[in-house]
């Protein structure tokens, strides 16, 4: 390696170094904060104290609005996953007229900011008469967590040989059965990243969700920019804390299940 080379890869890590301590240190501080006595948002904190957690779990407004995010990510990612995962095998397998505008049409909710596509919803809402706030949430947050699965799925299917199923039918499976057996273990991996992916995405949703929540159904991104307005405390960053945990759950289960390098390849 000569000399330009490691003042290269010197330089690549020192970036990469110093991007990841940009990345990581508002969760860090949020974290901190959260553990602290002060009622105020002081770093480094006066004493340490799970007082804002105590107060989490004695909270009233939290846990509904807990309850409707959890439920709303759970049911938008399954039906995510069952209508990205067929419209992916149509666009993969299928002689699908314009499949290239298709793919970006499907994907677009991951383009375009998300008001434009929150008023967009509204009004197409309320033209079709939807009116419902638990439906309207649940439609919403299916049309922002399908782009996940539909992308991570036909990435997988690029690499899928299909003459595996036809291998299977000639042995006896039926198509249906040869489906199940070869194919869905094969995109298992696919399925649990763009589930991952979904989940997190639905339940970290804001502005999308404001325009479809009310008094009575809110999630929890909504329900944390109210505690914002009344209660400006450590409260929120417990939350937020909770929810990091959350996420870096969600990847060790990824990584104990498939992997976190196959999680990355798609």
């Amino acid at each position: 390696m000569t000399t330009t080379e490691r003042l290269a890869s010197s330089l690549v890590w020192v970036v990469a170094a110093v991007a990841v301590l940009f990345l990581m240190t508002p969760l860090v501080v949020t974290v901190a904060v959260s553990f602290g006595s002060s009622s105020v948002f002081t770093l480094p904190p006066p004493s340490w104290s799970l007082r804002w957690y105590e107060r989490l779990w004695a909270s009233r407004d939290l846990w509904p609005a807990v309850a409707t995010s959890l439920q709303i990510a759970a049911l938008s990612t399954a039906v995510a996953l069952v209508l990205g995962t067929l419209c992916a095998i149509a666009l993969v397998r299928g002689r699908v007229p314009g499949r290239e505008g298709i793919i970006t049409f499907l994907i677009s909710p991951l383009m375009l900011p998300g008001l434009v596509i929150g008023i967009a919803m509204l009004q197409g809402f309320r033209m079709a008469g939807l009116r419902d706030v638990w439906v309207s949430l649940l439609v919403a947050h299916v049309v922002i967590t399908l782009p996940y699965v539909v992308r991570t799925v036909i990435a997988a299917l690029s690499l899928f040989d299909f003459t595996l199923i036809d291998a299977a039918r000639t042995l006896g499976l039926t198509y249906p059965a040869a489906v199940l057996r070869i194919l869905v273990p094969s995109l298992a991996p696919a399925f649990l990243t763009s589930g991952l992916f979904a989940f997190l995405a639905s339940m970290d949703n804001y502005p999308i969700s404001i325009f479809f929540t009310d008094a009575w159904t809110k999630t929890l991104p909504i329900q944390m920019l109210q505690y914002v307005e009344e209660r400006p405390d450590p409260t929120v960053a417990a939350i937020s804390a909770l929810l990091i945990l959350l996420a870096v759950v969600a990847l060790v289960i990824g990584d104990r299940l498939v992997g976190l390098r196959r999680l990355a390849d798609y």
